[in-house]
């Protein structure tokens, strides 16, 4: 199987929904696809900047309080429930089980 980045970015830019991957120490947004790029209102500008800086008070709580959550072992948490869409928080892990970074993906709204 290939791994190399260019092999899995085109995976991840081959999706039409959203995912922005964020680092789990300083919350830098290391990487967005293609349609969160296009989702976001200032696009790739947004990588390399804290996710923690583009959100609220109340969205900032909430990614600190999934983040804890993943670290003491669950996987994923969905963050954002509405007519629009559904915005879930996903922990990545390093070879050690160490949560090293996170990523936001969106789903459509359930019927």
């Amino acid at each position: 199987m290939r791994e190399d980045a260019t092999f899995l970015k085109a995976v991840l830019d081959s999706l039409e929904s959203p995912v922005l991957v964020a680092d789990a120490v300083t919350h830098e947004i290391v990487y967005m696809n293609r349609a969160a790029i296009d989702h976001h209102d200032e696009g790739a500008a947004l990588i390399g900047r804290s996710l923690l800086e583009c959100h609220n008070e109340r969205s900032r709580r909430i990614i600190l309080e999934v983040l804890a959550a993943l670290e003491a072992g669950e996987d994923e948490r969905i963050i954002t429930d509405n007519e629009k869409h559904r915005i879930y928080m996903r922990g990545v892990r390093g070879p050690d089980g160490r949560v090293v970074a996170y990523y936001e993906r969106y789903a459509p709204p359930e019927k």
